[in-house]
């Protein structure tokens, strides 16, 4: 049960929730509403506490508390927070709720209950994507229930140090995986960043540790620097009575991380490592765009622009509705700086996201359109014909993308698709008939095919053909979900009705043979037409791609070989995982079978996670790779805590990419400094030179990532060779296909 003190902290809690609840009170039974939901919360909840040791409720609290104050929703949302696991936890059911707070709230709180496991689940399907795809649903209904959802996941995300290791790589891998890329696509930008640097904070502790630091040691030099920034630019500003306000914020962790990644560079190497911010009073005379451009040209009086980083949000928001105006300039001390200038809505929007444009609607602008049609789209997708719920999230990520290119209809209309889609992507875009249609087009009035990739600014018109239809292969190319979801849907229908017609034709012949259909029928025929099942063999005998002239002949044919499967079987050392690999109750060893992830070629010394496939199996990828944190995100109960042990038994495979200034015998140095002096053994050497520089790839074992470094280290010492990179195989493949 709970002290008194447990009571005080309860208290203490609520209160300062029904504070921040204040400005969201219009009336009286307000308030009322809310010290309801919570004392029906409360009762719900007593006794039980967090695996932090508070009072459960305080949970719940925290939720509402950032609805309020962070988001910005209204009273219903804070009720729906109090109230979101009431139906999980307790005995309370959804009818329980719509009978003490109505039918809105109960609606909400059951899209906010997380769906426990009712019945066998699809095959190759996920419990944690199924759970993703029903919360998913709420969108059709209510997007609040999303975005308390996410408000769920933050204060989940900053108490995270309470819960065990494993659960953490599962609740992270989640949240960058799909709960931060969602907060962005709802314009939550500062629950996007805190996700995001969460995330890292817990991924790799040591990398967020040395940025932090970094920052903070830089952090008088850079505010000295901002003051000096603005100072000219303040003074500019009241000279032409502008009311603003000018701030120099920091870029988040997790993105400093990110481009130190991409770029291969230390923090020391970044240049744009904040951003000054103007955020201005609009007047009633001048429209916001137009001040947002004088204000630019205020600025460039002073300091001069960078032509190509100039990034126009004004007359062409964002997919997710965000607004401003961002240039790079070249400040004091030859540093160069961004700036973002907003008005104070396109502020509040940047800041708050969906909550914000809701207020801004009720003033009669039609700023939540792109995020409607945004919420359709998923409707559609959940409507389509995609069962498998691992499939179905894969598909939902590519709307939350991040990287925006605008492009143009023949008639000038605006048309915004992620970075790297196609034509095709576009026509679907336009209309689900025209991307079937489609055969070509015309983008800036060059003919073009349909795999064109697109890039910002392109005029396109669609080539279509009432002949034409969806092919299976048009799936290796598009990117937007939009586009997959169409082309399966018509592929599906397509397949449907060459199935029924080939069932037909193929019962047809079997009569003219007199041979009934049997098992011992498709065991003899299904190897002669190369199908592996029925369903195969029936859509090509509908779609006129299996002809059955010979079906006589294949029919009265004995069988003179048999059907032999030849299975590839590879085999990687033997290594031990040490601490606790949660095994299942009947199994007593801590060694299990294993093989390492092709796709990243975790090395010892490497932060390591494994996932246990159906078999037994424990495949083990490098904490970072794409494919782990997509796996971990999905499939989350598969995750075995995995570590290297200290014994060095073996060698493993890595890649390195090399880069530099081309000159005779420069191959032979590098090779020799390889085998020669550090007796690594070479699998594998790609390398390619072209106007003096050369670049390439060598696929090598070494022992652990302590003998990587040390190896790469030397082949940098080598004269003419100016970078060394590890890089993934599937990386090296792509670059070298062809």
């Amino acid at each position: 049960m709970f002290s008194e003190k447990d009571d005080i902290i309860i208290r203490e809690r609520f209160d300062d929730l029904l504070n921040a609840c204040a400005s969201i009170c219009k009336k009286p039974q307000d308030r009322d509403f809310i010290i309801s939901a919570f004392e029906f919360a409360n009762k719900a909840h007593w006794g039980v506490r967090r695996k932090s040791g508070e009072p459960y409720i305080v949970h719940p609290i925290a939720v509402a508390k950032i609805v309020v104050s962070e988001i910005g929703l209204g009273v219903k949302s804070v009720v729906s927070a109090l109230l979101h696991d009431v139906v999980e936890d307790t005995d309370y059911t959804v009818e329980d709720i719509e009978r003490k707070f109505g039918k809105k709230i109960a609606m909400m709180v059951d899209g906010l209950t997380k769906m426990k496991k009712a019945g066998d689940l699809a095959n190759n399907s996920s419990e944690q994507a199924e759970n993703f795809k029903k919360m998913l649903l709420t969108l059709s209904d209510d997007v609040r229930v999303i975005i308390i959802k996410l408000a769920d996941r933050l204060h989940n995300m900053r108490t995270l140090q309470s819960m065990p290791q494993h659960k953490q790589v599962k609740i992270v891998s989640e949240t960058i995986y799909l709960f931060a890329p969602l907060a962005h696509r709802l314009g939550l930008y500062k629950i996007k960043t805190e996700l995001e640097d969460l995330s890292l904070k817990y991924s790799f502790p040591n990398d967020y540790a040395q940025i932090a630091a970094k920052l903070s040691e830089t952090a008088a030099s850079r505010d000295q620097f901002i003051e000096k920034f603005n100072r000219p630019i303040i003074e500019k500003l009241k000279q032409n009575d502008i009311e603003f306000e000018i701030t120099g914020r920091v870029k988040s962790i997790y993105s400093i991380w990110k481009k130190m990644q991409r770029k291969q560079v230390t923090i020391d190497e970044i240049y744009d490592l904040f951003a000054i911010r103007i955020v201005f009073k609009p007047t009633a005379v001048v429209p916001e765009k137009s001040q947002c451009w004088h204000i630019y040209s205020l600025i460039t009086d002073i300091y001069k622009p960078k032509p190509d980083r100039i990034r126009d949000w004004v007359n062409i928001p964002k997919a997710n509705g965000y607004e401003a105006l961002h240039c790079t300039v070249m400040g004091p001390d030859g540093i160069w700086a961004e700036v973002q200038i907003r008005s104070q809505r396109m502020d509040e929007i940047a800041e708050k996201g969906f909550a914000a444009h809701w207020k801004y609607k009720d003033r009669g602008a039609d700023q939540e359109g792109e995020l409607d049609k945004w919420i359709k789209e998923v409707r559609d997708a959940l409507n389509g014909p995609t069962e498998d719920a691992v499939e179905f999230l894969d598909e939902f990520k590519l709307n939350l993308y991040t990287s925006e290119i605008v492009v143009f209809t023949p008639k000038g209309d605006t048309r915004t698709l992620p970075k790297g889609a196609i034509v095709l992507d576009f026509a679907y875009e336009i209309h689900t008939n025209l991307g079937n249609r489609a055969i070509g087009a015309k983008v800036n009035y060059k003919m073009e095919s349909l795999y064109k990739e697109l890039t910002s600014g392109d005029q396109i018109e669609i080539i279509t053909s009432n002949t034409a239809k969806p092919k299976v292969e048009w799936l290796d190319y598009v990117v937007t979900a939009k586009a997959k979801q169409a082309i399966k849907s018509s592929i599906k229908r397509e397949m449907d009705n060459n199935i029924q017609r080939g069932i037909a034709m193929f019962d047809e012949a079997l009569k003219k043979h007199r041979v009934p259909p049997s098992a011992r029928v498709f065991r003899k025929i299904l190897p002669v037409y190369k199908c592996a099942n029925k369903e195969e063999f029936y859509s090509k005998v509908g779609a006129g791609i299996i002809q059955l002239d010979n079906l006589g002949k294949v029919l009265r044919e004995n069988a003179t070989t048999k059907l032999i499967k030849y299975w590839n079987l590879q085999f990687s050392n033997t290594i031990k995982f040490l601490g606790n690999l949660y095994h299942s109750p009947s199994s007593t060893s801590n060694e299990q079978s294993y093989k390492i992830a092709e796709c990243c070629n975790p090395i010892p010394g490497d932060e390591v996670v494994g996932f246990k496939e159906d078999d037994g199996t424990i495949v083990v990828h490098r904490k970072d790779c794409d494919i782990a944190i997509k796996q971990a995100a999905q499939q989350g109960d598969r995750i075995v805590q995995t570590k290297w042990s200290s014994e060095k038994i073996i060698s493993y495979l890595c890649t390195i990419e090399l880069r530099g200034t081309d000159r005779m015998g420069i191959l032979l140095d590098v090779s020799q400094v390889i085998t020669s002096q550090l007796n690594v053994n070479i699998r594998k050497l790609y390398i390619e030179s072209h106007d003096g520089i050369f670049e390439g790839y060598i696929s090598l074992y070494v022992k652990n990532r302590q003998d990587l470094l040390n190896l790469m280290n030397k082949v940098s010492s080598v004269k003419g060779v100016e970078s060394v990179n590890r890089v993934d195989n599937a990386i090296v493949n792509e670059r070298t296909a062809g």
